[in-house]
């Protein structure tokens, strides 16, 4: 006899999930039968992974949302409660990737990426916090190995990653009390968009230093915050996966 899907009966947000990780996490979460909120500044591109969880026969809502804009958020939250009910899950992946040596980094690169990669977190993790307070829920926040080991000019992206795992630390051992349990995963190098213009020598020089020698796929990212966000992930409070090939270990 087949075993219920791990996540029947589960509503959750996967934020910038249009496209990349987020969306593989989004397609994860709904193969194990969670109806799925996607959230994504590309409304076009939310609409699309949408369309295609449904096609395959999950369930999900596309909302425009950049998670750095306080009023999208709070709308973003009351959409997916009104049209799904409540929040089960929230996966904290949306972010932003770009280079710049520190002499060159502007205040304005600095702090967009620290609106995205940091502030959208604790907005979405505040806004969401009554409904996933009120169902005992998960938190799944998406850093990076890069938060854990450095990387030239990317002190801003770095930065923002560190301070993702600071936080999802201080939220765990707060909010354990109160039935919400908060995790992060650490992706190393993945075969995103992200990769496109990066030189093939960079490229190269990086997979060397993996010890797996290869890239990861967006797939084989997913089933870290599956785990996380099912009732697997019960006795993990405040921990970091790092899904990195052996970047960091």
């Amino acid at each position: 006899m087949p075993s219920e899907p791990l996540l029947a009966g589960k509503v959750a947000v996967v934020t910038g999930a249009g496209k990349g990780i987020g969306r593989a996490i989004a397609e994860a979460l709904a193969a194990e039968g969670a109806e799925v909120a996607i959230l994504d500044r590309d409304r076009d591109g939310a609409a699309a992974a949408a369309a295609a969880i449904e096609a395959g026969g999950g369930r999900a809502l596309a909302v425009g949302c950049d998670v750095s804009e306080p009023a999208q958020v709070t709308a973003a939250v009351e959409r997916t409660v009104a049209d799904c009910g409540g929040i089960d899950v929230l996966v904290n992946n949306a972010g932003i990737t770009n280079t710049s040596t520190l002499e060159e980094l502007t205040l304005e690169l600095w702090s967009e990426t620290i609106a995205v990669d940091l502030t959208g977190v604790y907005l979405m993790t505040q806004a969401a916090l009554p409904e996933l307070e009120r169902r005992r829920g998960k938190i799944v926040n998406v850093a990076s190995q890069l938060a854990l080991r450095g990387a030239p000019k990317m002190s801003h992206y770095c930065a923002a990653k560190a301070g993702v795992l600071g936080f999802t630390r201080a939220c765990a051992v707060e909010l354990i009390g109160r039935g919400v349990h908060v995790n992060a995963i650490a992706p190393g190098p993945t075969e995103t968009e992200n990769l496109f213009g990066v030189p093939a020598e960079t490229l190269d020089a990086i997979r060397e230093e993996l010890p797996i020698k290869r890239f990861a796929t967006v797939e084989e990212i997913a089933p870290a915050v599956v785990l996380l966000a099912s009732g697997n992930g019960d006795y993990f409070v405040g921990a970091t996966l790092n899904v990195s090939g052996g970047h960091v270990m």
